[in-house]
Formats: C-alpha cells, structure tokens, sequence
C-alpha cells in the first residue's frame, strides 16, 4: 500500500512540473498572453 502512495505521488509531482513548465504563458511562444513589442514612432522636430 505505502508503494502504491509513493508511486501516485511521484506521478502526481511529475505531472505537476510538466504542467507548470508546458503552460508557460510569459515565454512569448505564440500563445497566451506575450510581451508587448515597442513599435517606435517617427516624431517631427519642426513644424
């Protein structure tokens, strides 16, 4: 019975680190939410 716990917790673990690591969302990977890009803006000096 101890072995079965043990089992299902390092699966629980294993799954919960490829979770956290596969729905990144700050990586700019091409979904969720990215990282804004600045986009510079030509600005006239004289009227």
């Amino acid at each position: 019975m101890a072995e079965l716990l043990v089992f299902t917790g390092v699966l629980a673990l294993f799954g919960l680190a490829f979770w956290l690591t596969a729905d990144s969302d700050d990586d700019s990977g091409g979904g969720g939410l990215m990282q804004p890009v600045l986009i510079p803006i030509p600005v006239r000096r004289q009227r």
